[in-house]
């Protein structure tokens, strides 16, 4: 099995997984599925997060996302339980595509360590 088909069957499982539990009958996005990873990282699961806060969550996803390969690393966590990064590499330049397939292995591989999917 081709690298490419093994993450396609992986990410459709995962979508399925979390729509389920998370969605109502609708697919979540690449979005939804990095802030859900965001507020898991937070772990402050039932609270509600104003405008500025979910984009927050959504940087600590891509941060701790994109620490397996080099562009991040943890630094901190703050007084009120945020955690931090500092930038570790410039990530390259890259066409969305290539961004959403960057993006959706490292989920895949993100839930695979939460043992999620296998």
């Amino acid at each position: 099995m081709s690298r490419d088909t093994q993450l396609k069957e992986r990410w459709d499982r995962l979508v399925d997984i979390l729509s389920d539990q998370f969605s109502q009958g609708e697919d979540l996005d690449l979005d939804s599925i990095i802030f859900l990873i965001g507020v898991q990282e937070l772990g402050q699961l039932h609270r509600e997060y104003k405008k500025d806060e979910k984009v927050n969550l959504m940087h600590i996803a891509i941060c701790r996302l994109l620490e397996p390969y080099g562009y991040y690393e943890f630094d901190f966590v703050d007084q009120e339980g945020w955690p931090h990064y500092k930038v570790k590499e410039q990530l390259p330049p890259l066409k969305a595509g290539e961004q959403s397939v960057l993006m959706k292995e490292a989920i895949v591989n993100y839930f695979i360590e939460k043992e999620l999917i296998d």
